[in-house]
């Protein structure tokens, strides 16, 4: 498996805002008909569920990022999006992009759900 190639992370103040972006640079699935998601993990946490969008291009959020995240997707660049804003110190974790494993799926915020796992790109938020 090709995994995917996360960026755009970094070190930012509390108040400040990211786009983070995953592509997927092989050509062995139809980037289209699967549902994609963001996950992170904070140290010593589980991976969790940040956001996610559908084939059909319906997005859900985990209820604290609401209203401050937004998760787009680029089907013929292969590539998703993660805009974050109002960054606080909770947010601090390494971020991973994940493509749900069956194409046409009901949208899973399970970890064990996803598949193709990059290396994640670290976002650190001081206060």
């Amino acid at each position: 498996q090709v995994p995917m190639v996360e960026s755009g992370g970094g070190l930012v103040q509390a108040g400040d805002s990211l786009r983070l972006s995953c592509i997927h640079p092989g050509r062995t699935w139809t980037f289209s008909v699967y549902n994609m998601a963001w996950f992170r993990q904070a140290p010593g946490k589980e991976r969790e569920f940040v956001a996610g969008i559908s084939w059909r291009d319906s997005t859900n959020y985990t209820d604290s990022v609401k209203g401050r995240f937004s998760i787009s997707r680029d089907n013929g660049k292969r590539a998703i999006y993660l805009q974050m804003n109002r960054l606080n110190s909770e947010d601090t974790a390494i971020y991973y992009c994940a493509r749900q494993n069956r194409a046409y799926g009901v949208g899973s915020r399970m970890v064990d759900d996803h598949g193709y796992w990059g290396q994640g790109t670290q976002v650190t938020v001081s206060s």
